[in-house]
């Protein structure tokens, strides 16, 4: 096996993140309050990294413009067409796991 150089690594990160995005939009029934109870990030976790990651490289990004990026679409759009009500029980165990 061979090691990538840091140029493809790079460039295979980014497909990963870009696939990683693809497979979130093709699975808008995740909840981000699901996301979050699973995994501990949701997609406005990603956006807030792609925020700090740019600003890393000396790029102002807005964080709604990173939240677009995505969420494929503005925010408020995405969550009128897709977020759910969070039940109860998403809401317990959420709360469980903050300190």
């Amino acid at each position: 096996m061979s090691v990538p150089t840091d140029e493809t690594a790079q460039a295979i990160e980014a497909a990963v993140f870009r696939r990683l995005v693809q497979h979130l939009d093709e699975n808008t029934e995740v909840q981000n309050i699901d996301l979050m109870n699973l995994a501990g990030f949701c997609r406005n976790c990603l956006s807030k990294w792609y925020v700090a990651a740019a600003e890393d490289e000396g790029v102002d990004v807005d964080y709604e413009a990173a939240r677009e990026r995505v969420y494929g679409m503005p925010y408020s759009e995405w969550k009128s067409r897709y977020q759910a009500e969070a039940s109860p029980e998403q809401l317990a165990a959420f709360d469980k796991q903050r300190p």
